[in-house]
């Protein structure tokens, strides 16, 4: 193949005169030189990465094709919180397939996210109503996960005075271990009991946590269980099912404090387990716990009703080593495809679909019914059917399903058969079919036969069922939204008029420091919506999924050989997940030495808010080492803490570059430091952008290690996930790495569950299969040389005007650089916040403002940027500086300027009136090039003081958005 048609030089952005060019810009010789340079000589690579040969993009999509063709994609009616689910098309084809909605960053700047955040929105409002609370957040990782979160926040409520929480038992296995799990970090001890028989007189229960309907498929009436639980001061916290509750009593009408779940059958596939977007609602009483990200209503500088996230990452960011939670990425874009399955179906067709999944169900307990089998014919259930039933009857049925291609759920003593939207009649009789061949009658009838004696749409119904306390009376989603987008070309127009208001790599570059945003190529996307990725069941029997794991398997090779670990587990399902994870596999690997008493986690002042967040989670002590004036870690601060801390240090959680975005020279020495000392070395790998063929964690002496696939490896950010965060470990930690009591994985002596499927997110894995082997050893490292390269062209760009605020000893960053305007404060009025709005009126997304360092601005470029693209945001940052100076030097007013007043909407800049003292020119058309191409605001300048004090978190009537 030519090679100016590999796919390396569709996914880096410069050409070798680029190349040339920046290198002379900079003042290096040659590339080798720059790194050299950049990196220091004792822990650049000797060799290359041994990865296979490069696969062109249509060779990539074959033999990947291949490998998960071995996939079979057996009729699933598993269930336990996996569901078959039909994508409406114009959903899949202009959400899911979207890069204007997958490609898309955190809506951090508010302005030129509206759109997204009015989906998020939709989705706060969809959950809010079906679970009968009236506050929601917008998205977390997975079902599992969402309720771990909501018994920290039980027992942050109790002030951690009340120890135990209680989980019934016929909650999901997946759930209750990855509660034992987060459990064990935080002081709490997991009861797993009969609701029946829970006592909670004693007042030592934080909370409790419920089922419903409960992993076998029964429905309960809980309000008794609720009020005891209230007398004894415990909360309840009540795992659910979205489509279901369309029929079923809300958990806040029964009195429940929080409900959790998935909205994965709202039109999101199963894909092996993930992504799929958790849901989390509580009382107003307790907003201000909630974890994750809250989508508010706000106005902007014009008045306008305008959307802003309320409480941004709230844990991580300002509690640090107080969080109960780490929270960071969210699943933003499996929220907002469920958000528009809910808006194209509307209540009355969210209940249709259940109705039609209930009778299903019923259907299926009558006819196993007349076959013989024990089941509950008053149909008190939703949409699974417990069949009860001898070992060996159980294991006959279960035979007879694979041989035809239908597979159940065993437990002890019995068969479920979970049914979901994709069930038809057919699916019905081949399960009468299966359980007639095993039992002692004959099927003499078919499903449709049977559906006369159900009344669709009651639960109970005319099957005889008495439950009628738990039927749903209430009204839900009746907001307009719900009830306008119905017709494909209704639902069309709403996605693009809200994909329009929102800036992402589809629109121009989005220089975000520490975030990586990158080219998520087509080809890697394509493989996501195959039926033999997005129809597997995460539980379905291990031979079944020979193509996931021939893919895992590889993917965890790759992977090892670019980190320089002996293994890689692949569960964790984001970036802050594999942090803890990995924290978890330092724990048990001092525990299983008989060092319990290692629970000191070093961490500089500099690091993610989510490390210290991620320590605290694993019950570990913080001690906290600062920088030097060059933006290093204090080496000999690190070294007099380890010291002191020699009998009890567990851990040093270093990133690698570092947060300052530097090659530091001492990485090797400062983990000697803590090995000689007894601890062992965590590295966050957000910055392994700027590692991959150049070095390797495992050799500069990290015992473990997180990747960000959504950063360095491709998988889109997609509005603010999903994310994955796998982590490298060195040989005496993999028999630490994260089990699962469904699918046993993990090392020999695995921790607990830290996501709710046994790969994490599997179905996004292959865009990074796709990736590498697209890419492969030579084009891996070209694109880290890029990224190096891009970041110090910029940097040198602007140094004349702004201040570099650290650089390695040659004066060179890594991928990405801190730009200081702090002193602007003091010269014309001026913050971060200013530049980065005023930025949106030169058509750019910010860099990450005030972080690491407050009042900065960080950027990193990407190898995928071209250097057209990264002059244009030079010049523009040019052209700010130059209206800055104009504020210094008294030719413009500090508080009534460009810069203050921004950003700038066509509808301000087009009224009647302009009372500002600069032309509306000036303010909308900075640069000549805007006028060909001009990405507009949608709102002024979000009004963050007001947000605070006025969180509203539904969809507010549509008048308000009415000036």
């Amino acid at each position: 193949m030519d090679a100016t048609d590999a796919f390396v030089n569709r996914h880096n952005g410069l050409p070798q005169s680029d190349i040339s060019s920046m290198l002379e810009t900079i003042g290096a010789s040659s590339m080798d030189k720059l790194i050299e340079e950049t990196i220091p000589a004792d822990i650049r690579m000797d060799g290359v990465l041994q990865l296979p040969d490069v696969d062109s993009e249509v060779e990539a999509i074959a033999a990947l094709k291949e490998i998960m063709s071995k996939n079979q994609t057996n009729k699933s009616h598993i269930g336990m919180g996996y569901y078959g689910c039909t994508t409406p098309p114009v959903i899949l084809r202009n959400v899911l397939e979207s890069p204007a909605w997958y490609t898309a960053y955190t809506p951090y700047q508010a302005e030129i996210s509206q759109g997204r955040m009015e989906s998020l929105l939709n989705y706060q409002t969809m959950v809010s109503d079906l679970t009968g609370f009236p506050f929601a957040n917008a998205s977390l990782l997975d079902e599992s996960t969402a309720a771990a979160e909501a018994m920290a926040l039980c027992f942050s409520v109790s002030k951690r005075r009340r120890s135990q929480f209680f989980v019934a038992d016929d909650v999901h296995p997946q759930t209750i271990a990855v509660l034992q799990t987060r459990a064990d970090g935080l002081g709490i001890e997991v009861v797993v009991g009969d609701k029946n028989e829970a006592n909670f007189s004693g007042n030592d229960y934080c909370g409790s946590l419920l089922q419903y309907p409960a992993t076998d498929g029964k429905i309960f009436d809980y309000e008794e269980f609720t009020k005891r639980a209230h007398d004894g001061k415990a909360l309840v916290v009540v795992a659910t099912d979205l489509l279901a509750l369309t029929m079923l009593r809300a958990p806040g009408e029964f009195g429940a404090d929080v409900a959790v779940g998935n909205s994965q059958r709202f039109g999101v596939p199963m894909g092996y387990g993930g992504p799929h977007a958790a849901f989390f609602s509580t009382s107003d009483k307790y907003k201000r716990s909630v974890p994750g990200r809250v989508i508010g209503v706000s106005r902007d500088s014009q008045g306008k009703s305008a959307l802003r996230m309320a409480m941004q990452t709230r844990e991580q960011h300002i509690r640090r080593d107080k969080a109960t939670s780490n929270i960071c990425t969210a699943q933003a874009l499996l929220a907002n495809m469920a958000a528009f399955f809910a808006l194209y179906h509307g209540p009355e067709g969210l209940r249709n679909i259940a109705a039609r999944v209930h009778a299903s169900a019923c259907v299926t307990a009558h006819g196993l019914d007349k076959l013989g089998y024990t089941v509950d014919t008053e149909c008190k259930f939703f949409d699974t059917v417990r069949v009860d039933m001898d070992a060996a009857t159980s294991a006959r049925v279960m035979a007879e399903g694979l041989k035809v291609g239908i597979n159940f759920r065993e437990m002890d003593g019995a068969i479920t058969i979970a049914l979901d939207e994709t069930t038809r009649s057919g699916d019905i009789d081949e399960i009468f079919e299966i359980f007639a061949a095993c039992g002692s009658k004959a099927k003499t009838f078919s499903a449709t036969e049977l559906v006369d004696g159900i009344t669709v749409g009651v639960v109970g119904g005319d099957c005889g069922g008495d439950v009628d306390s738990q039927v749903r009376t209430s009204s839900y989603l009746q907001h307009e939204n719900f009830h306008k987008y119905h017709t494909e070309t209704e639902m069309l127009r709403y996605i693009y008029k809200l994909q329009d208001k929102d800036y992402g790599l589809q629109t121009g570059m989005v220089p975000l420091g520490s975030c990586t945003m990158k080219l998520n190529a087509t080809s890697e996307m394509m493989p996501v919506t195959w039926n033999e990725v997005g129809n597997m069941h995460p539980f379905c029997p291990v031979d079944q999924a020979e193509g996931y794991k021939e893919l895992t398997d590889t993917l965890v090779e790759y992977l090892s050989e670019i980190t320089g670990f002996h293994t890689v587990s692949l569960q964790p399902n984001s970036g802050a997940s594999g942090e803890y994870a990995g924290l978890l596999a330092i724990r048990e690997y001092h525990r299983s030495r008989g060092d319990h008493h290692r629970n000191v986690c070093i961490i500089p002042l500099s690091a993610h808010g989510t490390n210290p967040a991620s320590a605290a989670m694993c019950g570990m002590k913080i001690v906290t080492v600062g920088f030097d004036d060059h933006g290093n870690v204090n080496a000999a601060e690190l070294k007099e803490k380890a010291e002191l801390h020699s009998d009890n240090l567990a851990a040093l959680m270093v990133t690698y570059p570092s947060t300052h975005g530097v090659f530091e020279e001492g990485i090797k020495e400062m983990c000697d430091v803590i090995h000689q000392n007894g601890g062992q070395v965590y590295m966050d790998g957000a910055n392994m952008n700027a590692q991959v063929g150049l070095t390797r964690p495992g050799d500069m002496g990290a015992d473990v290690c997180h990747l960000n696939l959504h950063k360095t490896f491709c998988i889109p950010h997609g509005g603010g996930g999903p994310g994955v965060g796998p982590i490298g470990l060195a040989k005496q930690l993999a028999p630490f790495a994260p089990g699962h009591p469904v699918i046993p994985t993990g090392g020999e002596h695995a921790t607990g569950a830290v996501a709710g499927a046994p790969w994490g997110s599997a179905s996004i894995l292959p865009i990074t299969w796709m990736y590498i082997r697209m890419m492969g050893s030579k084009g891996l490292t070209e694109a880290t040389q890029q990224a190096i390269l891009n970041a110090n062209y910029m940097a040198k760009r602007l140094e004349g005007e702004f201040e570099i605020l650290f650089t390695g000893t040659e004066g060179r960053c890594a991928h990405e650089f801190i730009l200081d305007v702090r002193m602007f404060k003091t010269s014309a009025n001026v913050d971060a916040t200013d530049i980065a709005k005023r930025l949106q009126d030169y058509s750019f997304h910010a860099p990450t403002m005030s972080w690491p360092v407050t009042n900065t601005l960080m950027i990193e470029p990407t190898e995928s940027e071209s250097k057209a693209e990264m002059d244009r945001m030079c010049d523009a940052f040019l052209q700010i500086r130059e209206e800055i100076r104009d504020i210094e030097e008294g030719r413009v007013a500090p508080d009534n300027n460009v810069l203050k007043n921004s950003p700038h909407t066509a509808e301000m800049v087009l009224a009647n009136e302009w009372d500002k003292p600069y032309e509306r020119e000036t303010a909308a058309y900075p640069v000549d090039g805007l006028r060909e191409k001009k990405f507009w605001p949608t709102v002024g300048r979000l009004d963050d003081v007001y947000g605070d004090r006025n969180v509203v978190c539904t969809c507010p009537p549509v008048e308000a958005w009415v000036r």
